[in-house]
């Protein structure tokens, strides 16, 4: 069965680092497209950053500069290292995986895990 678990949210200090974690029990982890995606109170889930199998990445533009996806495919996991976070970063992160796969597309997500940037 598939699982995406995230890690490391927390609450934090304007300026301050975070680093979030996706645990994926996913067969073929490597092929899969995994992206992190936040949603703040009131508003609609949005992209932060996505990283495909071979390496490609992208970024909101609210968070260039800022944050880095990165991914351990020996270990099955993908992260976001988040720094100089800013009080508009405050959100629930989700990790997800994307592929298409035999039989159309294959799209998971995980639990979710709250940032909190305040001072």
């Amino acid at each position: 069965q598939v699982q995406l678990v995230e890690s490391g949210g927390d609450l934090v200090q304007p300026g301050g680092s975070l680093r979030l974690s996706c645990a994926a029990s996913l067969s073929g982890f490597s092929f899969y497209t995994m992206g992190w995606y936040r949603q703040a109170p009131g508003k609609q889930r949005e992209l932060v950053a996505a990283i495909t199998s071979g390496g490609s990445t992208n970024y909101a533009d609210s968070v260039k500069g800022r944050f880095t996806i990165s991914r351990d495919n020996a270990k099955d996991t993908v992260y976001l290292q988040m720094n100089s976070l800013e009080p508009e970063d405050t959100a629930v992160y989700f990790c997800n995986a994307r592929r298409l796969g035999r039989k159309g597309l294959d799209d998971y997500w995980g639990q979710g895990t709250q940032v909190t940037v305040s001072s």
